[in-house]
């Protein structure tokens, strides 16, 4: 690692340790200035009001170079934007969100990761699977087989290692063989919840452990809120089995939508409290009903193109969600802005600003002054 790297390096993980979670503010100030220059001027207090108190608990305290042995120790990494791992089309989504209405909105400033996995290519192809801690039977059995299902087609599970449903859907993938995600809300150096310290390390050994917090910060209640955010963001869904009425798996349905992500819900047995909370997301179209893999995969898969287009092919035929929502929205002919399309969609200004992008990397949509078009009718032939 040369000089530079190494100093950046050090920046990122500084900075991690001072704020301890999102902080939309410094994340700005870093894009501004760069990470070393916002470094400096957090520990020499050079810096705007809205940064004052967030930093200043904290700023003095330079534990960058301890925090990377640390890491190495547990045979784990800390991965930034600057690295190829860093699954930065996935935080576009974030990227496009409003701080000012959620300050957890924000984009971590790095992830702390242990396992072999690259993070970037786990995400590739991935969905989250989330839901009571107080599963019932049916639950577990439901969450096991689908997770085993899609681990064994090649998808990533991605969950927070909670007792109940989050636990099930890990175990069903390394069962199979598959790869799986558990995103923590406390360093990686801390298993949370301690009964787990056996299921953490198996993911450990084979898939990845990830946090946005640095080793041997400990887990509180608005940083499992925070962390609801990155679960939603590193899949290409959120699917729901059992949650209460007052489910947190409610939560990261909530960030799924932001984001422009499907979100999905399991019935239950029609006067099953534990599945109360997904009947009503159902009822209230918050989450499309699912009941197998097959339905989700319908629901979450990627952007896929024709292998060749004729006259009467449909480039966008296999689009689903808010994705076909704002391809449709686009006229044939002409641009339009983003606000112009959340109007004629019915989605918030965000979320089409966030699935936007991800239409352009699939080479359906393009953007110039005017706004956004599809790109199909610009195409010579």
């Amino acid at each position: 690692m040369d000089a530079e790297a190494d100093e950046r390096r050090l920046a990122w993980v500084y900075l991690s340790r001072v704020v301890q979670g999102p902080c939309a503010p410094l994340s700005a100030l870093i894009a501004s200035v760069g990470v070393c220059e916002a470094a400096r001027a957090v520990r020499e207090h050079e810096l705007p009001e809205a940064l004052r108190g967030p930093t200043a608990a904290r700023r003095e305290i330079d534990s960058a170079a301890q925090d990377l042995e640390t890491m190495a120790r547990l045979g784990g990494r800390v991965i930034t934007p600057d690295d190829d791992e860093w699954p930065g089309w996935r935080m576009l989504g974030l990227d496009q969100l409003d701080t000012d209405r959620d300050r957890d909105a924000a984009v971590p400033l790095v992830l702390w990761a242990r396992g072999p996995l690259a993070l970037q290519t786990a995400s590739e192809r991935a969905v989250a699977v989330v839901g009571s801690r107080c599963s019932s039977g049916y639950g577990v059995q439901v969450a096991s087989e689908i997770a085993c299902d899609l681990a064994g087609r090649g998808w990533t599970i991605v969950s927070g290692a909670a007792f109940g449903i989050d636990a099930a859907a890990h175990r069903a993938a390394l069962a199979v063989g598959g790869s799986t995600v558990a995103v923590l809300a406390c360093g990686v150096d801390r298993p949370y919840p301690a009964q787990h310290d056996r299921l953490l390390t198996a993911i450990a050994d084979t898939g990845l452990v990830v946090s946005e917090y640095p080793p041997g910060t400990t887990a509180q209640k608005h940083r499992f809120l925070a962390r609801n955010r990155l679960i939603a963001t590193l899949g290409d869904g959120v699917l729901v089995v059992e949650a209460g009425m007052r489910s947190g798996a409610r939560n990261t349905v909530k960030w799924a939508r932001r984001l422009g992500r499907p979100a999905m819900a399991v019935p239950g047995p029609v006067g099953s409290a534990s599945s109360a909370g997904c009947h009503r997301m159902i009822r209230e179209g918050e989450a499309h009903l699912v009941t197998r893999a097959e339905d989700v995969i319908d629901e979450a898969g990627p952007l896929r193109l024709p292998v060749a287009e004729s006259a009467d092919t449909d480039p966008a035929a296999h689009l689903r969600g808010a994705e076909a929502e704002v391809y449709a929205a686009l006229p044939a002919i002409g641009s339009r802005l983003p606000r112009e399309l959340a109007q004629q969609s019915g989605l918030d200004l965000a979320t089409v600003r966030a699935v936007l992008p991800a239409l352009e990397l699939a080479e359906l949509v393009g953007c110039d002054s005017d706004g956004w078009f599809r790109t199909r009718g610009r195409r010579s032939g």
